[in-house]
């Protein structure tokens, strides 16, 4: 049978917890939905991969078998995509650049211009990715290098280089109560809803909804999106307000929507990344020089220089 690489990755979940609903938190999927797919798999197999009770999912002999084998079959799997998608780039001389919202800012034209200038015949091809892919396609090796914002899940697995912080402000429709102070305090804000970004991105909408900064307050949420144009306008409607980088309020005005310095916040943190398999990859490693020179405060590159 011709087997999804998706279900492979929630059964391998799955049989690591040895419980659907710890599984099911992890994978940010509802349980009902887990549950479909891990039957799924097993019709597909024709076996039983669990046997089921109220303490939770042990693997049957056949389970054991399969999970012995998946983890080197996907990173096997991953390997491939990444090199298939790296060679057609090369191929075309095309460094593939992710990005996420304002994480490409004014900085990043005299990088693209240095990177041309050190690589003639390349060309750096920006790709916007949506909230819903925090690491802006360089997971899925959808993109060769990424500028992101800090922290998002799965970073530990990627090679880092901060470039800089910038604070977090306040965005809120011009007619909310508070829109006309000049500077307000996150506690002021606990209780109002907030426009968040998808649950499967884990600990980057954490962040954005500054959970670990609220002495334990719940979060409302009063609206999801995953682009820039839809949050702005579930802004601008009321139906929550949101953090976000200052650099926002240059590249993302709306009318109705206004942007006030918040208290009691960390700043957020703009990184290039890239996969450890391209620590040798020269063409990768010039254009984290070039991120590198644009903010020479920063520490070194692939190199270590």
């Amino acid at each position: 049978m011709d087997v999804d690489t998706r279900l492979l990755r929630y059964f391998a979940v799955v049989a690591e917890e040895g419980s659907l609903t710890r599984a099911a938190e992890l994978l940010y999927v509802s349980q009902p939905a887990l549950t479909k797919q891990i039957r799924r798999l097993e019709a597909g197999l024709g076996v039983d991969l669990f046997t089921r009770s109220r303490t939770g999912m042990a693997l049957t002999e056949p389970g054991r078998a399969l999970a012995e084998r998946v983890p080197a079959l996907l990173s096997g799997w991953e390997t491939a995509l990444r090199e298939t998608r790296g060679a057609a780039s090369r191929a075309a001389r095309v460094l593939r650049v992710g990005f996420l919202a304002s994480a490409a800012n004014e900085a990043t034209q005299p990088i693209i211009a240095e990177f041309a200038r050190r690589r003639p015949g390349w060309r750096a091809e920006m790709r916007q990715a949506s909230w819903s892919n925090p690491s802006a396609g360089l997971a899925d090796g959808d993109v060769d290098v990424a500028l992101v914002r800090l922290p998002f899940p799965g970073q530990e697995a990627l090679r880092l280089l901060p470039l800089f912080s910038e604070p977090r402000r306040v965005a809120l429709a011009a007619s909310h109560p508070l829109a006309a102070r000049e500077t307000i305090a996150f506690r002021e804000l606990w209780d109002e809803p907030f426009v968040a970004a998808p649950a499967e991105t884990g600990r980057w909408r954490e962040y954005w909804l500054a959970a670990d900064e609220r002495d334990g307050h719940p979060v409302r949420v009063g609206a999801v999106t995953e682009h820039p144009d839809d949050w702005l306008t579930a802004i601008a409607n009321g139906y929550g307000i949101a953090l976000a980088p200052e650099s926002a309020a240059r590249f993302y005005t709306r009318p109705g929507v206004v942007y006030r310095p918040v208290t009691g916040v960390g700043p957020s943190r703009v990184a290039v990344a890239w996969d450890p398999a391209d620590d040798d990859n020269p063409v990768v490693r010039d254009f984290v020089r070039c991120c590198r020179d644009r903010h020479p405060d920063r520490p070194g590159g692939p190199d270590g220089t």
